[in-house]
């Protein structure tokens, strides 16, 4: 990916705290991105389907950022409706909590999670992390083009 184009990720956060962390981490990259923050599963799937405020001008994200533990719909059943999606389902997503359950990890890896991230306490190891996950998802890895 052209490192000038913008990045776009769809970050599933209740926290407003954790929410802000990530958006500064992800704003002291290289990459161009644009971070879309929703606080649930529900409003996930509305973003990802253009419903209620979405309706007009959001972008596919290029990767959804995930929180597990959230009131209402879980990640983990944001996960699992998200793959069952032919259209959306190619869409990588990362597991970023703060949740070190094994049961968890290979839930979510049963449900096609791409990866899973302990999500850091300090801003310092949020950085390193974001860093990596964007080093690793858009300058490494080969994936498949947009569809228009």
């Amino acid at each position: 990916m052209n490192a000038l184009q913008p990045i776009s990720i769809l970050l599933v956060e209740d926290d407003p705290a954790d929410q802000k962390l990530i958006k500064m981490s992800l704003r002291d990259q290289r990459l161009a991105n644009d971070v879309h923050a929703v606080t649930s599963g529900e409003e996930g799937l509305d973003f990802l389907h253009h419903r209620d405020r979405y309706v007009d001008g959001v972008p596919r994200p290029d990767l959804i950022l995930l929180d597990l533990n959230m009131p209402g719909m879980g990640g983990k059943e944001f996960l699992r409706r998200l793959k069952l999606e032919e259209d959306l389902k190619q869409i990588p997503v990362i597991i970023l909590t703060t949740s070190d359950s094994e049961r968890d990890i290979i839930d979510s890896y049963k449900l096609q999670a791409s990866g899973y991230v302990h999500k850091p306490v300090r801003l310092d190891e949020f950085k390193q992390v974001m860093e990596k996950i964007e080093a690793y998802w858009f300058v490494l890895c080969k994936r498949p083009p947009k569809e228009g």
